[in-house]
């Protein structure tokens, strides 16, 4: 039996596929999941720790039926996700003696989740677990080792956008503009699904798998998804319930607590089906009540007080300008998908509206497209893809008196790539025992969003201008010595040649030959996985 799990910053979707009906279908595990006015079962993303050493803990609907989420409790977590492979500033607390960091939470959170679904389905043996366009490779990597500890025979990973395109079940040779706006993340991925290939057509393979199990056979010729662009951006609903929390304190002097946020959150949600939204604040130490109230009109004000829409506007021009390069325009995007809570917002459908027309946008199934399009994975869909991020090396700036980076392979690079990129390097001192490599993930050069602490709000900040972020992806002392040299080398002429290409499961690769010793020093050596 197929699963998939979409993980996200608010609510987690889990979906099966159902053999019977030849249709995914959306799980609702008791005590778990909540399903409000129309919406289908959501488990949200919140966890609290009973024992961190015994590994006890409670899960979505259960930690708020509760009560559990309303103090500003060290065992509490919610939005965690998006402290997940990041480097952040903060405080994270020791419980029962145990260091605790975002990971390990992020791990309980899914690692119980499985566990439930396999007490429920002992026959459970393949899963696909979706990922943010703009992750980096730690969270992949993260995503990787929670995986190892489960006892399931295959596992996928399949990137957000791209499955929410599958998810709608759009016909074949459709050009498709995927807006996923969720709880932590937006993400903008443009997507074409073709026609079926031919029998006996070489598999495009997956985004990632495990195990040794055989792809499954599917009576129909597998289709191909073809990710033509993409965009993202660490933006999404707590953020906007953070800001609401603010305008409140600004407003009206309300404490921003652990109750006023979920009650910005409440309004936020009225919002989108109603045009005045009005909550009831009582507080318990000063025993003085409130009334909450916004309507759209102020709730937009205050999204255009945090640029909200230029930083929108951004990222719509990065994926069109890709679609470009691609030799297509705006005109050629036969769909337009909502996708996640934070895309119901009025003000968000209308900012869509200003770059499309009404007709190609739909937002019928913003909770359930991404779960129930990975699910498509086992039902005969390739998904043909190009590495997301820029890739450089680490080399010394004499200019700059400090370390910078050299581009080695540019974003949007497909894979596996037809031909190497060359590089010749030099020694640097006298009697150089050995070469050293350092690979690094380069972020975007325009704009970038650090996550960080204030008080006990975990949120993001947009950092204009200035470098890049660069994520090293081997700088430990054994992974970055590629080489060693013999003899040693001399600074003054190039010493080795390296090959760097990336094969069709996204490995790096590197062949190194000493031009001194007319010899070859590695072959085809993989460094690590790319994204």
């Amino acid at each position: 039996m197929v699963y998939a799990i979409d993980f996200g910053t608010s609510n987690t979707v889990i979906a099966r596929w159902n053999a019977a009906t030849g249709k995914p279908e959306t799980l609702s595990l008791v005590d778990l999941s909540v399903r409000l006015a129309n919406n289908p079962p959501l488990i949200p993303s919140l966890i609290y720790i009973e024992n961190a050493t015994q590994e006890t803990v409670v899960l979505g609907q259960s930690v708020r039926d509760r009560g559990l989420d309303l103090t500003s409790n060290p065992r509490f977590f919610r939005n965690f996700k998006r402290g997940i492979g990041t480097d952040i500033q903060g405080f994270l607390p020791a419980l029962d003696g145990r260091s605790v960091t975002f990971e390990q939470v992020g791990q309980w959170f899914l690692t119980t989740l499985i566990q439930q679904l396999q007490a429920i389905d002992p026959q459970m043996n393949s899963l696909v677990l979706t990922v943010p366009v703009d992750s980096f490779e730690a969270y992949r990597n993260w995503l990787s080792h929670v995986s190892q500890s489960v006892q399931i025979e295959q596992i996928r990973l399949l990137d957000e956008p791209t499955a929410a395109a599958l998810g709608y079940g759009l016909t074949d040779e459709k050009t498709l503009l995927v807006v996923d706006f969720g709880g932590g993340t937006l993400d903008l991925s443009l997507v074409q699904l073709e026609k079926s290939v031919q029998p006996g057509a070489k598999p495009l393979g997956f985004i990632l798998k495990w195990g040794q199990k055989a792809v499954e056979s599917s009576a129909q010729r597998p289709k191909i998804a073809r990710v033509l662009a993409k965009a993202g951006q660490n933006l999404g609903g707590a953020d906007i319930d953070n800001w609401l929390v603010d305008h409140f304190s600004t407003t009206q002097g309300i404490a921003a607590t652990p109750v006023t946020l979920r009650l910005a959150e409440r309004l936020k949600i009225q919002l989108s089906s109603q045009t005045e939204a009005t909550e009831a604040y009582f507080n318990d130490e000063t025993l003085e009540s409130y009334e909450l109230k916004l309507d759209r009109d102020r709730f937009t004000q205050i999204l255009q007080e945090h640029q909200f829409f230029e930083r929108l506007d951004e990222l719509m021009t990065q994926v069109l300008r890709q679609a470009r390069r691609q030799g297509l325009e705006a005109d050629d995007i036969d769909a337009v998908m909502l996708v996640g809570g934070t895309a119901q917002i009025p003000a968000v459908k209308d900012w869509v509206e200003q770059y499309f027309p009404v007709e190609k946008i739909r937002f019928e199934q913003p909770f359930e497209a991404i779960a129930h399009g990975a699910l498509q994975l086992s039902q005969g869909v390739e998904v043909k893809d190009f590495l997301y991020h820029s890739y450089g090396i680490r080399y010394w700036d004499r200019r700059k008196n400090g370390h910078s980076w050299h581009s080695i392979i540019k974003a949007g690079q497909p894979y596996p790539m037809p031909e190497p990129v060359e590089l010749y390097l030099g020694a640097s001192i006298d009697n150089q025992p050995s070469i050293e490599l350092v690979i690094g993930e380069l972020g975007s050069e325009n704009s970038q969003t650090e996550v960080y602490f204030e008080g006990d709000r975990l949120v993001t900040r947009r950092i204009s201008g200035g470098s890049s972020q660069v994520q090293p992806l081997n700088d430990t002392p054994e992974a970055r010595s590629i080489a060693k040299l013999t003899p040693p080398g001399y600074p003054g002429s190039d010493r080795i040649k390296v090959l760097f290409w990336v094969d069709g499961d996204r490995f790096l690769r590197i062949t190194v030959e000493d031009l001194l010793a007319n010899d070859t020093l590695i072959d085809s050596k993989p460094v690590v996985r790319l994204s």
